[in-house]
């Protein structure tokens, strides 16, 4: 669901090595099981990389062949035949099959025990035609289905390989799992026995650190040869300006939330929700976050998306506003809690929207807290919080509103009959109701969408094949080459 932890500055010792490449990033994955645990830091690392799915997403959000080399729609859109690739095998020696296809997306429904796993309710059955033709059956109409293949949820697996996904992952990939030294670093090795071509970069070292000032100097220093996103938008011009590096700026599927708690009191009334929102000056949270760099949304969607609409309009900053929504709701000098997660920008931003709610009479304690692990133990499965900062980082995320046992508990009739009708829909009428139920969060001051981080990339020129745009779950590694 979300961006993941930070860790300890990485130390590690990378030798000189032409076919290895070093990568920066802030995040450090809790374990190596995205089945078990939410965030984003092990698709990160290893969608694509070491797992595969049937079918990924390009670097412009196309879905694509990867497992699968074909398929096919049946007329009412309820069955997939997908004829597999031949020669492939898992890293531990095991050939994939049909039957692995059908192994992998019925675990998501019996073994799987993150929130995403709800993406896989839609199918009825997989049936293995043949070793290499999976027929997977679908209980209705489904947009979403195959773009969901394209995240975690789609990662196959092989049921000699699921053991110990915390520590000893095993998949397809042009990769494979070599070492993790917590706090420090994750390697991978090129696969051997890889079926497609071989990447670039034998080895590959994910190094991680937890100030950002930390990672900054390792790529000045030749301590790595890529930063994955650079956290801090003020330091970018040092990197601009030096020859020795080229610098990429996209965008992302990031949204920067101000999440609010909407089962709880006072936040359960739609009048204080959108009283702190009229409250806060998005832009003035930008440009103390992100040195202005990022995209004013206003709702639960990125540019990238088919129904995309600028809504940062829909409630402008307007402290009289927020004042007289108080005071219709009864309120007066109320305490609120902001529990966040202690990541830079995510406390960077909790001092700029404190103190702005503090001048229409918002008393708010502001309480980073540990990420992963607590925050994702207090704030998101406890529910423990008025209000919370972090980046949401999934690809269409917003289907999260529909779902009133999510963290934020946004509890709307409406929303979940217009998802499924934007599900089962046609392609037209999908993009129709979505922009429907982004207008009506965004009405309903459903969160406060601060706003997009954006995708700033800093490497060495030598490298070469890096993604502008971060518009899947996966650091990939794939398309990676060098001068």
């Amino acid at each position: 669901m979300l961006v993941s932890a930070c860790s300890a500055g990485s130390s590690v010792s990378v030798p000189a090595d032409p076919d290895a490449i070093s990568i920066g990033f802030a995040a450090e994955p809790a374990n190596l099981d995205f089945t078990r645990t939410d965030g984003a830091a092990i698709p990160q690392a290893l969608l694509y990389n070491v797992y595969e799915g049937l079918v990924k997403l390009d670097a412009d959000g196309r879905v694509v062949p990867l497992l699968a080399r074909e398929w096919t729609v049946s007329e009412d859109r309820r069955t997939y035949d997908f004829q597999l690739r031949p020669d492939v095998t898992f890293s531990n020696g095991q050939p994939f099959t049909a039957q692995d296809v059908k192994f992998s997306v019925e675990r998501v429904k019996t073994a799987w025990t993150i929130s995403l796993k709800s993406k896989m309710d839609v199918v009825d059955r997989v049936d293995v035609v043949g070793p290499l033709h999976a027929r997977v059956v679908l209980k209705r109409p489904s947009n979403n289905w195959l773009f969901d293949m394209t995240t975690r949820v789609g990662a196959m697996f092989s049921p000699s390989g699921v053991a110990d996904l915390a520590n000893t992952p095993v998949g397809t990939g042009p990769y494979t799992f070599a070492t993790r030294k917590r706090g420090d670093s994750i390697v991978l090795r090129a696969n051997p026995s890889y079926w497609g071509r071989r990447p670039a970069y034998t080895t590959v070292y994910l190094k991680y650190y937890k100030d950002p000032t930390a990672l900054n100097n390792a790529l000045l220093s030749n301590g790595i040869d890529v930063i994955s996103s650079i956290t801090t938008p003020d330091s970018i011009g040092q990197f601009e300006a030096d020859t020795r590096f080229t610098v990429l700026q996209g965008t992302t599927n990031a949204e920067v939330t101000l999440s609010f708690n909407n089962a709880k009191a006072p936040l359960n009334d739609k009048r204080v929700r959108q009283a702190l929102t009229y409250a806060i000056d998005r832009k003035a949270v930008m440009a103390t976050v992100s040195a202005g760099r990022g995209t004013q949304i206003g709702s639960m969607v990125p540019p990238t998306d088919p129904w995309y609409e600028d809504l940062s309009g829909v409630h402008p900053h307007d402290p009289a506003r927020a004042k007289a929504l108080l005071a219709e709701a009864g309120l007066r000098n109320i305490s609120l809690r902001l529990r966040v997660a202690n990541l830079p920008y995510a406390v960077s931003a909790a001092q700029v929207v404190a103190s702005q709610l503090a001048d229409v009479g918002v008393n708010v304690s502001i309480e980073p807290l540990d990420f992963p692990a607590v925050w994702l133990k207090q704030v998101f499965t406890d529910h423990d919080f008025d209000m919370s900062i972090v980046q949401h980082v999934e690809a269409r995320d917003i289907v999260t509103f529909g779902n009133p046992k999510y963290y934020w508990g946004y509890d709307s009739p409406k929303v979940r009959e217009l998802l499924t009708q934007a599900d089962v829909g046609t392609p037209e009428k999908q993009v129709q109701a979505m922009k429907e139920i982004a207008r009506t969060i965004a009405d309903d001051a459903a969160a406060d969408w601060l706003f997009l981080f954006p995708n700033v990339i800093a490497a060495k020129t030598k490298v070469t094949g890096l993604s502008r745009n971060q518009v899947s779950e996966s650091f990939d590694l794939t398309g990676l080459g060098r001068r």
